[in-house]
């Protein structure tokens, strides 16, 4: 199973960080099926001070180059990642893409309608790639802001709603989507190191949302375990 990340800065992580990429690599290491690989464009990390994606510092030197690949960028959302994901797929022959994307979005960008739509285009750029593809989407984790902005918080919720139908309205026999469950007890002074980027608990919280839909939906990999 060829499977490629799709996510901003939660996903891509910062110099020194595990990120989730990590923490799902090491779970599907020890889990049973397989083998999964990892595909993907781009292999490091974002780093703050030079400004860009530069790093390869991961915080185990351990984490296999060949594991670390992802398309995943510090800034970019559904809007920037539509235009990229019909070669990304074709080139790396993705199978599944686990994709987490939608706050920068809602943040900068676009509103709940037009992120919604890039959802879309999303998917049909995918599956002009791959017709077979699977995609698990996660739904948007609000962070600080949506705690200072009531307006941010509303939006992200009308947007998650959106997700949901559209993953309904664009599941196929050929081509199945599915929709992660958010982590429900997320907490932004636990699970993240500055409101919005996540912790290592926050990190196993959001490896544990996908690993977990894999196995229920597909059967594949197993249970999320924290210590995995």
């Amino acid at each position: 199973m060829r499977m490629m990340f799709v996510g901003d800065s939660m996903t891509i992580g910062g110099a020194g960080e595990h990120t989730w990429r990590y923490r799902m690599w090491q779970h599907l290491s020890a889990a049973p099926g397989g083998p999964y690989e990892f595909v993907g464009p781009r292999t490091a990390l974002h780093d703050c001070v030079a400004g860009g994606p530069v790093s390869h510092d991961y915080a185990d030197p351990a984490f296999p180059v060949a594991a670390r690949r992802h398309l995943a960028g510090w800034g970019e959302g559904w809007l920037h990642m539509a235009p990229l994901i019909r070669e990304a797929v074709a080139t790396h022959r993705a199978g599944l893409l686990l994709v987490s994307l939608g706050l920068i979005d809602l943040g900068f960008y676009t509103d709940a309608d037009q992120t919604a739509a890039n959802v879309r285009r999303f998917v049909a750029e995918a599956r002009e790639a791959n017709p077979r593809i699977r995609i698990v989407a996660l739904p948007v984790v609000p962070n600080v802001r949506a705690h200072t902005d009531p307006p941010f918080a509303a939006e992200c919720e009308r947007f998650n709603e959106r997700l949901e139908k559209a993953i309904v309205n664009l599941d196929a026999p050929h081509s199945p989507l599915l929709l992660a469950s958010r982590p429900a007890d997320w907490s932004i002074h636990h699970d993240t190191y500055d409101g919005t980027h996540p912790s290592p608990s926050g990190e196993h919280k959001l490896a544990a949302a996908f690993a977990n839909a894999l196995h229920q939906a597909w059967g594949l990999g197993a249970p999320y375990r924290p210590g995995s």
